[in-house]
């Protein structure tokens, strides 16, 4: 090959490689400078809720491309054993009700009134008794009676005279009612079965999974048979909301780009449609590393990270969908979106 043609392939090699670098570093840079021009994918986050105790699964209530809203049943567990659980709960609750109930009450009249009948019979057993040894006790000091008799009439006299000091006892605790301790006993002991319901009601209710926010189911990890458990999510799915681009700018471009700029985004199935939007973050490091030795052409090699957030998309963009960011440099960083106010889709 002649050394002139030579010499034009590598004048011509090195002109394209100098456009193309031209190209990647200012992204098609246009109006004098004033806007850019980034190329990005869509990104979402995700969410993979998992069930809150384990469990096998009894049912998945959707199915993968499904829209689900905050609060919608996604899957159950077999909750027989939390059921019968919960019904235990409950009748412990309720019997230790009924005893805190009866002690805060007190004493009925009708308790009050048979504890005096039994007071006043004792009593009058008591006197009669205590009439009976007397009577011996003088009739055997001029041995009319043994001494047998008299000891058999103290005796009877003495245990009926303790009847008679218990029965006042018992009229006494009856018209006093409970102990304040017993009383604060049984509403301890109450209150204690009130949380053991609430944890049995709160393991019931864990065996039903919920979304936790709008979104798009993508993937079923668990079906009805398997074992759930809180370490293993049993869906995937997608929380559009909020929705971004994310897209790469090059170090010379760095200086000018500032949070909450407004953008405009468009998607390769649609070019024509425009989708509002606001520089919502920017990375503080260079996503490629430099060599410890760096020249002026490398450093302006470096890109940052950043992410565009689209609002009003009525989810026309998808996740990993191409899209194209055009940042205008002449608006106010500060200027909100149409039907935007930035910064409260990255906030969520």
């Amino acid at each position: 090959m002649p050394t002139r043609v030579r010499i034009l392939l590598v004048v011509l090699v090195l002109a394209a490689l100098g456009g193309g670098a031209w190209l990647y570093l200012h992204r098609h840079a246009g109006d004098g400078g004033q806007t850019l021009t980034l190329y990005g994918d869509v990104d979402v986050r995700e969410a993979q809720p998992a069930f809150d105790d384990s469990g096998v699964v009894a049912s998945i209530a959707v199915q993968e491309g499904s829209q689900v809203k905050r609060g919608d049943l996604l899957a159950t567990l077999d909750d027989r054993r939390y059921a019968a659980a919960l019904d235990q709960a409950k009748g412990t609750r309720e019997n230790l009700r009924q005893t805190q109930a009866k002690l805060e009450a007190g004493s009925r009249p009708e308790e009050i009134a048979q504890a005096k009948a039994t007071m006043d019979a004792l009593e009058i057993i008591s006197r009669n008794d205590e009439a009976t040894y007397e009577r011996l006790n003088a009739l055997a000091a001029s041995s009319a009676a043994t001494i047998q008799q008299r000891d058999d009439a103290k005796a009877a006299y003495e245990a009926a005279n303790k009847q008679f000091e218990a029965a006042q006892q018992t009229y006494a605790l009856a018209v006093a009612g409970p102990r304040v301790e017993d009383v604060a006993a049984a509403r301890a002991a109450y209150q204690a079965a009130d949380a053991a319901v609430a944890l049995a009601q709160r393991q019931f209710d864990d065996a039903r999974l919920y979304a936790p926010s709008d979104g798009v189911i993508e993937d079923r990890i668990l079906e009805p048979g398997d074992m759930a458990s809180p370490a293993t999510p049993a869906l995937t799915m997608a929380l559009p909301s909020p929705l971004w681009v994310r897209a790469y700018a090059p170090e010379s471009a760095l200086g000018r780009l500032r949070l909450g700029m407004r953008a405009r985004v468009s998607s390769d199935s649609d070019p024509a449609r425009r989708y509002h939007g606001w520089v919502g973050y920017l990375s503080p490091t260079a996503e490629f590393t430099p060599k410890s030795v760096e020249t002026p052409e490398l450093r302006t090699a470096l890109v940052y990270q950043l992410r565009v957030y689209v609002c009003d998309a009525d989810g026309e963009l998808r996740l990993g969908m191409p899209a194209t960011v055009t940042l205008d440099f002449a608006e106010p960083a500060d200027a909100p979106p149409p039907g935007c106010v930035p910064g409260d889709a990255a906030a969520r």
